[in-house]
């Protein structure tokens, strides 16, 4: 999970308080992620403290998720997670990255030797100290193959234990990944090493998810995303959506009651908007006011079925992330929607007050909002006949 590295370099987010991190770190622990990127410790003195109390929070509370840190391929990256690391004894990894792209290393002036003798120096060090150690080629997407075939050579004689392959662009289609992950592991192969291969993906194709999935199908051992897709430009793939997917497909085993907490906890913490339409945490994700979409689900919910009343219109259960299907009265709407709207909140109806109800829902162009409807009903009634009068008032 890159939500409090990566995802940070947003321009629209803000940099959430310690306290905030910690609570998105006990989600992600919750949620069975694996492990947890908890900054880049060189980039000052704020955020070494920040990654310091994230270290002796996961060892007080036994957390099962395990640290890296991002650190730029230069000892002054790395020596501030050697320090964290021997004040707390918990293990980091260490995510050393450098750009190895033709148009990075010509914007930079840099050439391939240039790239070797930052590894050499960072990954020599970060050994020393008993690190792990992760090589990570920004834009490997864009790179050639020959300068992929040095660095990664190199890395791996230096003792790294693994491999992170980037879309740092959000360059990469689904074809491009399986030729790339079939490049790379033919060449650990050809070392006969042990290596184990990350995928690093971002979203400015809107890709990033789909990418994500496709690059497990091609041999990726550990995929990156951050909350909400939050990052630089346009975003990471969707940490929530991957799980999302992976858990609907029979492939995520950890319970995923708490992914819509992530997500909202990541959006107040970040001063993130959460949109209306996002997936599974969006306030839309689960609401319909469409007359055909919401007569199937009222079917469903008379014959006691929510199994089929939560996927007879939709792709996603809610109830498996603690919500139900609600239906709402607006001007797509059939009578069912304004029926059921009734029973659901224990008002008594006749067909005057539903033909009311009704003819306003279609003279307006938006959704009727509860108020808008309790309005009708005391003025058809002249007082409200509910089950609870005061939670409604």
């Amino acid at each position: 999970d890159e939500t409090l590295r990566d995802g940070l370099q947003s321009p629209s987010v803000t940099d959430p308080d310690v306290d905030k991190k910690l609570e998105l770190l006990e989600l992600m622990e919750q949620l069975g992620i694996s492990c947890a990127d908890i900054g880049l410790p060189g980039a000052g003195s704020r955020a070494k403290a920040d990654v310091l109390a994230m270290a002796k929070a996961m060892s007080e509370n036994n957390f099962k998720i395990k640290a890296t840190c991002a650190a730029r391929t230069k000892i002054e990256d790395i020596e501030p997670i050697a320090d964290v690391v021997q004040k707390t004894g918990v293990p980091i990894e260490v995510y050393a990255f450098i750009g190895s792209s033709p148009i990075r290393l010509f914007a930079e002036n840099w050439s391939v030797d240039t790239l070797r003798k930052h590894i050499e120096a960072a990954v020599s060090f970060g050994v020393k100290e008993g690190l792990d150690v992760c090589l990570v080629t920004e834009d490997t997407t864009r790179s050639r193959p020959d300068t992929l075939d040095s660095l990664f050579r190199l890395a791996i004689d230096l003792g790294v234990k693994r491999l992170c392959l980037c879309d740092t662009v959000g360059h990469a289609t689904p074809e491009g990944i399986t030729n790339l992950f079939d490049w790379t592991e033919g060449l650990l192969r050809s070392l006969n090493v042990d290596i184990k291969l990350d995928w690093h993906g971002h979203n400015d194709r809107g890709l990033g998810v789909s990418n994500s999935l496709h690059a497990i199908v091609a041999g990726a051992d550990r995929v990156h995303g951050t909350a909400l897709g939050i990052g630089e430009r346009v975003g990471n793939a969707a940490m929530d959506q991957i799980l999302l997917n992976l858990k609907l497909l029979g492939e995520w085993e950890p319970s995923v009651t708490m992914l819509r907490r992530y997500c909202e906890v990541a959006a107040e913490a970040c001063n993130v908007d959460l949109a209306y339409n996002y997936p599974m945490a969006g306030r839309d994700a689960f609401r319909t006011a469409t007359g055909v979409h919401a007569a199937a689900i009222i079917k469903a919910k008379r014959r006691n079925d929510d199994y089929l009343a939560d996927r007879v219109y939709s792709g996603v259960p809610a109830r498996m992330f603690g919500k139900e299907q609600e239906i709402e009265v607006g001007y797509m709407s059939g009578k069912s929607n304004v029926s059921y709207w009734l029973e659901s909140h224990n008002i008594e109806s006749d067909e005057d007050l539903l033909e009311a109800i009704f003819q306003a829902a279609k003279a307006s162009k938006r959704i009727l909002s509860e108020s808008e409807i309790m309005e009708i009903v005391y003025q058809h009634q002249g007082s409200l006949r509910v089950a609870d009068p005061h939670e409604l008032a």
